[in-house]
């Protein structure tokens, strides 16, 4: 789901969320710019959419790959340095044990509905089981997005999962679209920096027509750099891209992780091949009950929660915390008055680059996405109130995949393509300006900006698939859905609602009482059992479990 950024994509549902991916951007680009953390510092498909009201296996059926397709072997190899839409770097480190990480390319259809005709490379990483004699299979994870690389995000939590590869091949990839498999691009890296710096919250017609202009000139540039396979890079597809991987994997059954838009992507999966389903887990969870527009004013009221949740911490450290105000309303209130004055007047950010009230608005909602970044966003506030604006930069190009050398990954362009494909909503200027009121109302900080958001697929050039995803998956295995309470980008109640929505059985809600986007890596022990005891015992915990 859900992640806060300034693509063109809609506010809601889905946008690119703080992953290991971009933890370790926030990491590489603080020491490369010289800035440091406080504290302890440191987230149609053609015509195919009149198949979703058929029995899943009937749709498995529909849409199956030719034999070449489901037979095809892959060819491991030592990984290569990750490609710039990937986000760069170094080739991913070995395991605890000396295992070295493996690379593959998986080759699926284009369009399903056209199965023997053109194809689509999809980039694949694996570790091995650390104990082959107790191999269950293949586990895969979506880390989310959707846009993130699961071909660099599996490496870079690497040491989390260990206690899981002692019964599965670990492995991720890089949906369509995004990184290494045949990745959506729309514009050069000089050209991102001006649209990222752009005001997103325009308060008068020139600001509206500028703000409207700037989203039909980056989706042109999508159409004109990737517009033949802008159709068939959404969520069914992706799900059918991994009902394929399953079989080239030679798995009897999908065993899956799937992290914030995972779950959404799991759940479709879970719709169309139920019986496919083998042992999963849904963490950060996208309430697949939800219009875009209802996901997206979701996500305005979860990112001030955990707001409020900051400034009330910052307030009971009282003289060591640098804000001022001596309630959570005052620093709350400092931080509006900040953004208003960028609004007015950005401040010096990172070399001749400025820190817009965009670009700030973001890097706030970066930090909010793990509690462990809490002390980056106290620094970035008092530094921006100072005049110096490079940390909240910082934290923005993260979001927006930039690294310390002015280079993007694809992950905003896949994040914008995805999410339109998918979405059905497309809102006028008018019917935009109407919404505002009810987004500022959940938040002062994030309201406007993820109000705003709405006209994100006005100007895009295919047009979407659903209003809501159908998740229905009877007679699938249990699914173990996780969610938080103090989560920002997929609110706690959407776990409710992915659980009721798979359907009775098969549904299975674990409440986790702690802060930030996701759960398994939060620090719970309760979490971490949980979660260990179904993938590697099959040992389904009774739903209702709360953990803190």
């Amino acid at each position: 789901m859900p992640s806060f950024s300034a693509s063109t994509a809609p506010a809601g549902r889905r946008r690119p969320a703080l992953t290991a991916v971009t933890a370790v951007a926030v990491a590489t680009l603080l020491a490369a710019t010289g800035c440091s953390g406080s504290g302890s510092g440191s987230g149609d498909q053609g015509g195919q959419n009149s198949q979703n009201n058929q029995d899943g296996q009937d749709r498995a059926d529909a849409s199956a790959a030719p034999k070449d397709l489901t037979s095809q072997k892959l060819d491991w190899k030592a990984c290569p340095t990750p490609s710039e839409a990937e986000g760069g770097g170094t080739s991913p480190s070995p395991l605890p044990g000396g295992t070295k990480w493996e690379c593959a390319t998986m080759t699926a259809p284009l369009d399903y509905a056209k199965p023997t005709g053109a194809t689509i490379p999809l980039a694949l990483i694996r570790a091995k089981t650390s104990d082959p004699g107790k191999r269950i299979g293949s586990l895969v994870f979506n880390f989310g997005g959707p846009g993130g690389s699961g071909v660099t995000g599996l490496p870079s939590f690497g040491n989390d999962y260990e206690k899981l590869r002692t019964r599965y091949d670990l492995v991720s990839f890089d949906p369509r679209g995004v990184g290494r498999s045949e990745p959506v691009e729309c514009k050069d890296d000089k050209q991102l920096d001006a649209y990222y710096a752009q005001d997103m919250t325009p308060d008068d017609t020139a600001e509206e027509k500028a703000y409207v202009n700037g989203l039909k000139w980056y989706a042109s540039g999508c159409e004109q750099k990737s517009g033949k396979e802008l159709p068939y890079v959404g969520t069914v597809n992706a799900a059918r891209d991994m009902e394929l991987m399953r079989q080239v994997l030679g798995d009897d059954k999908l065993n899956y992780f799937g992290i914030s838009y995972g779950t959404e992507l799991g759940g479709v999966y879970a719709h169309l091949y139920p019986k496919s389903v083998g042992r999963a887990v849904f963490d950060a969870v996208v309430d697949p009950s939800e219009t875009s527009e209802q996901g997206s004013l979701g996500q305005a009221k979860g990112f001030q929660l955990a707001l409020d949740n900051f400034a009330k911490d910052c307030v009971n450290r009282g003289d060591k915390c640098t804000l001022p105000g001596s309630t959570p309303q005052q620093i709350e209130g400092f931080i509006v008055a900040l953004l208003d004055r960028l609004d007015k007047q950005p401040i010096a950010g990172l070399g001749s680059r400025k820190l817009t009230e965009t670009q700030a608005t973001n890097g706030i909602a970066q930090t909010l996405y793990s509690k462990e970044y809490w002390p980056l966003l106290e620094q970035g506030l008092d530094e921006a109130d100072g005049g110096s604006g490079a940390l909240l930069l910082v934290l923005s190009d993260a979001m927006n995949g930039r690294d310390e050398k002015g280079r993007y990954s694809n992950i905003q362009a896949a994040n914008a393509a995805v999410n339109c494909v998918d979405s059905k909503e497309r809102y006028s200027l008018a019917q935009t300006k109407a919404k505002l009121p009810e987004f500022r109302a959940a938040s002062p900080v994030f309201g406007d900006f993820l109000g705003w958001g709405l006209l994100g697929c006005s100007e895009w050039p295919v047009p979407g698939e659903w209003d809501k995803p159908d998740v229905s998956a009877p007679g699938a295995a249990p699914i173990l859905v996780i969610g938080n309470t103090g989560d920002p980008a997929t609110p706690y109640a959407g776990a409710q609602a992915m659980a009721k929505a798979l359907g009775k059985g098969v549904g299975v809600e674990l409440t986790y009482e702690g802060q930030g986007h996701g759960a398994y890596n939060g620090g719970s022990a309760c979490v971490q059992n949980a979660v260990d005891g179904y993938l590697l015992n099959g040992d389904v915990p009774k739903a209702g479990t709360v953990c803190k």
